[in-house]
């Protein structure tokens, strides 16, 4: 088995060269992902800006559940409904180095059936 710390260092190497690829714009913000053992974090970001459009995660009071698939998809819902509030609608989903699968996976798909279009 893989030590932690080691999985989370090729996981921020991983993601470094996917960020190197991808920019968030104005026009259509980056939907960034974390995702700790507990919990699960989500971005809207502008980096023409650097500037943080929307947030959500399983801290918030709505989200009850914690580091699972369904808080996920709740986190998913939630940052489509406030992106939409803020007049965004395409969006470039940033993975974060993480596989696409599991809660990510979940995350992407309900921020979609919400409204968003990445």
């Amino acid at each position: 088995m893989i030590p932690q710390r080691q999985r989370n260092v090729a996981r921020q190497r991983v993601h470094f060269r996917i960020r190197e690829k991808m920019d968030g714009t104005t026009e259509r913000p980056r939907l960034n992902v974390y995702r700790s053992l507990n919990h699960i974090y989500a971005q809207v970001i502008d980096d023409s800006q650097g500037v943080t459009l929307v947030s959500a995660s399983t801290l918030a009071a709505k989200v009850k559940a914690g580091g699972n698939v369904a808080a996920a998809k709740e986190v998913g819902k939630l940052i489509a409904e406030r992106a939409k509030e803020k007049g965004i609608k395409r969006v470039v989903f940033d993975r974060g180095g993480y596989l696409y699968h599991g809660r990510i996976k979940a995350l992407a798909d309900a921020a979609r059936e919400a409204g968003l279009e990445f």
